[in-house]
Parts: structure tokens; C-alpha cells; sequence
């Protein structure tokens, strides 16, 4: 019985250990430092889409790319909670070849929420370095929570 709980809190600490590595060089999440502002076009409609619309309620910005097999898996928990009305998430995808590749990836999910096309400085603006990365901001749009790979419903609504 020790031994497995010695083997269990290795494998915790490898997992935090990971975490904290891969989110390093991300903006800071101690609620502190507003997220940078965007202006971008939505993939649904020819409308854009502004940061301004996240303002007065809970949000998460999530970042993607179409090829990305752990976003495949990981986006519908975010739009799962989005379509409840648990939190207001956007989706924007970055290091795409074309809006068609993100059209069907988003028509294969069925995604709900909107979904829009960054560019290369978006993801320097939100230090996006990874696939998926997304941060969970309060109703003022700061910086509340932060996470980069999978992230099961139970996970995000953890960090909320």
C-alpha cells in the first residue's frame, strides 16, 4: 500500500512538474495583468469579433490549431460549457493553412461557440506557443487562470 502511494504522488508531482514547465512563459494568471485586447474576423459571418464582447461575464479565450489532435478532443468540453451558459468562450484559430481547414475542423466538432482567425500577432499578444492554450478570464478581463493541452469539463470548470 505504500509503495503504491509513493508511485501515486510521483506520478502527481511528474504531472505538476509538466504544468507549471509548459506554462512558464505564458502572460501571468494571479488576476493582475489585463488580456491583451483583439479585433479579429469571425469564421461563421464576414462580422469581426472584439474582446470588448467578453467584458461583464466569466470568459475563456482558446486558441487552436486545425491539426491539433488533443484541441479536436479538448474543445468540445469548452463549448459543452459555453453552450450551457456556464462560461462565454471564443475559439481562435492560429497556425492554419486556410479558413476552409477551419471550417471543417469546426464543422467536424459541430462547435457552438463563435470561432475566430488570428494571425501571427495574436499569438504573440497571448504567448501562445503550444496547441491548446487557453486562458479563463473574469468579467473585468483579467487574467484568471491559465492551461496549455487537454483539459477535460471537470478541469476547465475547476479553474473557473
Amino acid at each position: 500500500m505504500l509503495k503504491l502511494l509513493g508511485q501515486a504522488f510521483v506520478i502527481v508531482l511528474v504531472f505538476f512538474a509538466v504544468s507549471t514547465y509548459q506554462e512558464r512563459n505564458m502572460l501571468p494568471d494571479s488576476g493582475a495583468q489585463m488580456a491583451p485586447p483583439f479585433h479579429l474576423p469571425m469564421l461563421q459571418s464576414k462580422q469581426t469579433y472584439s474582446s470588448i464582447q467578453l467584458k461583464g461575464q466569466q470568459s475563456v479565450v482558446y486558441f487552436f490549431a486545425p491539426w491539433c489532435g488533443v484541441c479536436r478532443v479538448s474543445m468540445p468540453n469548452i463549448d459543452k460549457l459555453h453552450q450551457q451558459g456556464k462560461v462565454k468562450a471564443v475559439a481562435i484559430a492560429l497556425d492554419y493553412r486556410s479558413t476552409e481547414e477551419v471550417t471543417k475542423f469546426v464543422s467536424d466538432l459541430q462547435l457552438e461557440m463563435p470561432v475566430l482567425l488570428g494571425d501571427q500577432a495574436t499569438a504573440t499578444d497571448y504567448k501562445v506557443q503550444a496547441y491548446p492554450t487557453y486562458y479563463v478570464l473574469d468579467e473585468n478581463f483579467m487574467i484568471t487562470e491559465r492551461s496549455v493541452g487537454y483539459s477535460s469539463e471537470i478541469g476547465i470548470r475547476a479553474r473557473l
